[in-house]
């Protein structure tokens, strides 16, 4: 009787599931250091605080090997090990804060990114999900392959990158120099000021509505979509527009032409103030909206 019992409670132990393990550790940090995040599946939440340390909060998958956490010098690193063969069981939820002055780096492969008062550069890229992430005086990279990119800036000079393939990308406030491109979904550049700008969309609508500096150069291309740009404030630049399938709304004055009185096309090319900087806008199954906000 006591070895069938015996038998009956290990047999429940075996079938009960494994729970996903809390994490609570902290390392002492640079306050200006280098943080390096890798997070196959799950979410990853940075935010920066003013202690010089890095702490880590969450849940480990079930089936996740350990969690790498470690300082090297300047550098930390955090990173859930999971099977070579991954499978399911390895989502991890990971809450990082790390000192406000840090520069990051976090990858994901299925894995949400969401980065609030951090400083430094930040690098951010996933496979399948969302980025999300304030922008404040430093350099960010954000790129996703399925999901939407959101970078939410102070209007301080920086060099901003976001890319996705299958998603939509905003970006508000931000200023300098900004590359932004989507295969399938909207480019969103709402405020800030400009000195080069180079938007690409295959299949989407393409809005520019901010400041291009006197000597600023803005390139704003799409294959099936709509391109509104609203220039904030003086604008002195060559300025030429071509579009195959639709037509150019332009508020500044000259109208656009017949590119042949036999195929569809309109183009426009005229110089506004001085002429100092350039724009090119072209779309090929789109209209073309230009104006001064």
């Amino acid at each position: 009787m006591m070895n069938k019992m015996i038998t009956m409670i290990l047999s429940f132990l075996l079938v009960m599931p494994v729970l996903a393990e809390e994490v609570d550790k902290t390392l002492d940090a640079a306050a200006d250091g280098q943080v390096n995040v890798s997070n196959i599946a799950g979410s990853v939440t940075v935010t920066g605080w003013t202690r010089n340390a890095v702490e880590v909060t969450g849940t480990l998958g079930r089936n996740v090997e350990e969690l790498v956490f470690e300082r090297n010098k300047d550098k930390v690193t955090i990173k859930v090990k999971v099977p070579r063969r991954g499978g399911r069981g390895i989502d991890s939820d990971l809450h990082i804060s790390v000192p406000q002055g840090s520069s990051i780096d976090v990858s994901g492969v299925s894995a949400d990114i969401s980065v609030t008062d951090v400083m430094g550069e930040q690098r951010l890229h996933t496979v399948s999900g969302d980025v999300s992430t304030e922008s404040a005086g430093s350099d960010v990279t954000a790129e996703s392959v399925s999901g939407d990119v959101e970078i939410d800036g102070d209007k301080s000079d920086t060099e901003t990158t976001a890319i996705t393939v299958s998603g939509d990308v905003t970006l508000f406030r931000v200023s300098g120099t900004v590359s932004a491109e989507s295969v399938t979904g909207e480019v969103i550049v709402d405020e800030g000021s400009f000195s080069r700008v180079e938007l690409s969309v295959v299949n989407g609508e393409l809005l520019f509505r901010a400041e291009l500096r006197q000597d600023g150069k803005l390139s704003a291309e799409t294959v099936n979509g709509d391109v509104d740009v609203e220039l904030v404030g003086d604008v002195s630049a060559k300025i030429d527009v071509s579009t195959i399938n639709g037509r150019i709304r332009n508020c500044f004055g000259p109208e656009p032409e017949r590119t042949s009185k036999y195929a569809p096309g309109w183009s426009l090319s005229f110089t506004e103030g001085d002429g100092d900087g350039r724009i090119d806008i072209s779309t090929v199954n789109g209209g073309v909206g230009l104006c001064r906000k």
